[in-house]
């Protein structure tokens, strides 16, 4: 058994808690990527329950999977491969991002009543329209709008989160392209530039709507406050049952190239997950698990479908449950825990867990 719990509550109490840490201002949930592994429609569902008004994905045939699950909440998608036909999007309602001249004529050329909103570059350096193209495409939306073509619903952007410095430095430059989308005739009704660490920390970049990522899932975007500290509660719990045990002598190695022996005679488990099912392969010989209410060592290279877990002299036996991570508030590890373990980031080891990992919910 590999099963990743999936509490719907606490995402659902998530948005409902990032709502009021953000003075309640419209939010966005994003539940692009599988809803960062947890499941794109259970996800969207529970965080509509908390209160979010719109939901956000990258691209086309993630919001087209919550519109035939029957999803008909307010929808936005912004990553579109060039040649990417948008008529189904807009038949479903979906609004388009873009962020070129290419993509704003691609979207005005196809049929319906088509919602853009209009990404702007104001220092991420990543997807965008760049300030010197700004005039450009603005004339080209309004007049768009002006022939019938397409309606500009939004116009938004994303900060890097580098510092406090350039953070207020892109809350002016986000300032100065709502400016100039208005003077092009352009009244876009939603103006986003936060995601869950502006919309907490950088208030003057809530604007008219808050993205909320990584935090519905409870999980913190931050390296100097964790879960807890925020009033969140992780969702996902990782476990995996424990499929032998074995009483070995000290010296015994453990695992491809016996990076680790065993210091004393001790009882190793082996729990079937790996680096197949997401589990970091960085984090060998220092993540944890959780067996039975105690932490044990994760030992040896993480394999492609299993890990050795070194449990002592513990009454620990094959069909006993192995979490991985959860709640820390339950005393188990967090998935920043093993983030950290592999130098990485708790959003790399949500998003990774495989499809061998079954996802089962709870309310």
């Amino acid at each position: 058994m590999r099963e990743a719990l999936v509490s719907l509550s606490a995402i659902t109490r998530n948005v409902e808690t990032l709502r009021a840490a953000t003075g309640n201002v419209a939010s966005m949930a994003i539940v692009k990527a599988n809803g960062y592994g947890h499941g794109a429609v259970p996800a969207a569902r529970a965080a509509l329950a908390g209160g979010a008004d719109w939901l956000g994905v990258a691209d086309i045939d993630e919001a087209l999977e919550l519109r035939t699950a029957g999803i008909d909440a307010p929808l936005l998608a912004w990553l579109h491969d060039p040649h990417r036909d948008f008529s189904a999007a807009v038949a479903a309602k979906i609004d388009l991002g873009v962020s070129h001249l290419g993509e704003l004529d691609r979207a005005a050329a196809a049929s319906g009543n088509t919602f853009v909103q209009i990404k702007v570059d104001t220092g991420l350096g990543r997807h965008g329209a760049d300030p010197r193209e700004w005039a450009e495409i603005f004339d080209a939306a309004a007049a768009h709008q002006k022939a019938g073509r397409l309606i500009v619903r939004g116009l938004w952007s994303h900060l890097a989160n580098a510092s406090a410095a350039s953070d207020a430095a892109q809350v002016e430059q986000f300032a100065l392209a709502l400016n100039a989308a208005r003077a092009a005739g352009l009244s876009p009704e939603i103006t986003h530039l936060a995601a869950t660490a502006g919309a907490l920390r950088v208030p003057a970049a809530r604007f008219g709507l808050v993205r909320l990522g990584v935090g519905i899932y409870g999980l913190s975007p931050f390296d100097d406050e964790d879960s807890a500290g925020l009033g969140l509660i992780p969702a996902m719990e990782l476990r995996a049952t424990i499929v032998a045990t074995k009483r070995v002598a000290a010296g015994t190695g453990v695992s491809y190239g016996h990076d680790y022996r065993a210091e004393r005679e001790t009882t190793l488990a082996l729990v079937p997950i790996g680096y197949a099912d997401g589990l970091p392969r960085q984090a060998s010989g220092t993540g944890k698990v959780s067996i039975a209410g105690e932490n044990f060592p994760v030992v040896g290279r993480i394999a492609m479908d299993q890990i050795v877990i070194d449990i002592g002299d513990a009454p620990v036996e094959a069909g006993a449950v192995a979490i991985l991570f959860g709640d820390p508030a339950n005393g188990v590890p967090a998935a920043t825990d093993w983030a950290n373990a592999a130098d990485t980031i708790n959003y790399d080891i949500v998003t990774g867990i495989g499809p061998r990992v079954q996802r089962r919910y709870r309310s």
